[in-house]
């Protein structure tokens, strides 16, 4: 029963993020975002909270869940402070025409190994949750969007420090 609510939502979160990333991208060409976050220079890890662009957001990064819902840009907190989210696994899609066939197919790859490699205990068998940031029609030819980001969250609440080999 997991399984098809875990790809029922997943499939879900593919059709939201998809409808709402367009917004952050139309936002981006428009000249809105605020760019990126100060970073370590040798991890690449966030150092101090900041707003940023969606298009900003890293493999790594730890983020707070947006307030209206929608995917416009995000806000990133070094991973020791308490947040909402965490992007774990990237996805980058071949180029070629736009297919969100495409894009479903890749986005299923974030409740597969790449979560059971990241949490320590597979997707049906754990508590936490997960979403996809997917590329849209307009910011794959606008954009050159090919990254399909797979976030985790926990349904329980903030976390503090990455969920990497949290096995719940």
């Amino acid at each position: 029963m997991r399984t098809r609510r875990a790809l029922a939502l997943a499939g879900s979160a593919v059709a939201l993020s998809v409808a709402l990333t367009g917004c952050s991208a139309l936002n981006g060409i428009l000249g809105g975002g605020a760019g990126d976050a100060d970073r370590d220079e040798d991890t690449g890890q966030v150092t101090e909270s900041a707003n940023i662009d969606i298009f900003a957001l890293k493999l790594g990064d730890c983020k707070m869940a947006s307030a209206s819902g929608l995917i416009e840009d995000a806000d990133v907190v070094p991973c020791d402070q308490p947040h909402d989210e965490e992007v774990y696994y990237e996805i980058t899609m071949k180029d070629g025409e736009f297919s969100e066939e495409a894009v479903d197919t890749a986005s299923q790859e974030c409740i597969g190994d790449a979560y059971t490699s990241f949490i320590g205990v597979a997707y049906d068998d754990s508590a936490l949750e997960v979403y996809p940031i997917t590329p849209t029609q307009d910011t794959w030819d606008q954009l050159n969007d090919r990254v399909v980001q797979c976030v985790v969250t926990d349904p329980a609440g903030q976390t503090t420090g990455s969920l990497k080999g949290a096995a719940r």
